[in-house]
């Protein structure tokens, strides 16, 4: 049988190009092809890459999924949690991120406030505590997460967490907030459009996080309302997914509102299509620039693609995610998150995996 070359395939995307509705799609789409084969970084032969190294932004931020509700637990220790932040340390991780202080009832350090006031359960040992030291160990910025009382994700209405919160982040700082590796504050609220409550609680929080600490940074991390933002529903794709233009209109009114107290935002990478990124991404940064917020970019270490939820993602998903982010100039990448998805030592065997994939892509040794 004939070997079907390259110069063969550009002729027949040509010929389909004559015939199309927007040909000069496909000139383009050709016209990229030739490229990409062209390069000098297309390595052919056994084991080689077919696309070029360290194109993406590089992971260098984590949230510590400590207190969740759908993915499971690790019980991991001190030591296994050592054994993680060196792993972390090891493809370029400088800062930590406690995805949550709290979830209900379930926390993560003796809170007199919570365990007092909201009946919440004494935690075995003091995570907060424990992931500063380790982040002073390794030269890492902890960001702490605020406490989640889940009557937002009751009612819909975001102001309900400003209250709790209130206790929370004065109790917080005065415990721990002589701790060099005390970094940032993360506020924990996801939304994804205009929310009840949202610009209010945001900035009440905020505010109250920048002027007990001095100034130290926040952000937030909300996810965008695409085809696959389906969590919570009995459908296999969301029909009412936004639009780019939606999008920017809506986040636009919300950045107005926070930035004087909101650094930077970690838009979630995973609610839309691949094909989708540059278009949402390239808004996101230029809403950032417009308020003097920083750009990050939630890179999501599972596969929303999956039946399964959740399990580590498929490599090249990862890494056209990444590539996307540097294309649109963001300022970092963070990711949700490693020590499930991405660690060597993860209960998934994927995991490890795919950290050997990462590594090779940016030729980490």
């Amino acid at each position: 049988m004939k070997e079907f070359t390259r110069r063969d395939f550009l002729k027949t995307t040509a010929a389909l190009g004559a015939a199309a509705i927007v040909p000069s799609e496909l000139a383009r789409g050709a016209e990229r092809v030739e490229e990409v084969f062209a390069s000098p970084m297309f390595q052919e032969g056994p084991g080689g890459l077919l696309v070029p190294p360290a194109a993406g932004l590089p992971i260098t931020g984590t949230f510590l999924d400590e207190i969740s509700h759908d993915i499971p637990h690790q019980n991991w220790g001190e030591k296994e949690w050592d054994a993680d932040f060196a792993n972390m340390k090891a493809i370029g991780i400088d800062t930590v991120i406690m995805i949550r202080s709290g979830y209900r009832k379930f926390i993560t350090y003796p809170s007199k406030y919570l365990i007092g006031k909201k009946d919440c359960y004494m935690p075995s040992v003091d995570l907060v505590d424990m992931f500063l030291r380790l982040a002073e160990k390794y030269g890492m910025k902890f960001y702490f997460g605020l406490y989640d009382s889940g009557r937002y994700w009751d009612t819909g209405d975001l102001s309900w967490e400003i209250e709790d919160n209130k206790y929370v982040i004065d109790e917080v700082w005065e415990r721990y907030g002589h701790y060099t590796s005390f970094g940032g504050w993360y506020i924990s609220g996801e939304i994804s459009r205009k929310t009840k409550g949202a610009i209010g609680a945001f900035h009440a929080m905020g505010k109250q996080c920048k002027d007990v600490s001095g100034g130290l940074p926040t952000f937030i991390s909300p996810w965008i309302d695409g085809k696959k933002a389906i969590m919570g529903t009995n459908k296999s794709v969301n029909d009412n997914a936004v639009t780019v233009a939606e999008h920017e209109r809506e986040w636009n009114e919300i950045f107005d509102g926070i930035h004087d107290v909101v650094d930077a935002c970690a838009f979630q990478d995973g609610h839309i299509d691949y094909h989708e990124l540059d278009a949402f991404f390239e808004v996101n940064k230029k809403l950032a620039d417009r308020y003097g917020m920083k750009c990050w970019t939630n890179a999501e270490t599972f596969d929303r693609d999956m039946p399964i939820k959740f399990l580590p993602i498929k490599f090249d998903k990862l890494r056209m995610k990444l590539e996307a982010a540097r294309r649109a100039g963001y300022d970092k990448a963070i990711t949700f998150e490693f020590s499930h998805f991405l660690s060597p030592q993860s209960s998934y065997l994927q995991a490890g995996h795919l950290y050997n994939r990462y590594k090779e892509y940016f030729n980490i040794k």
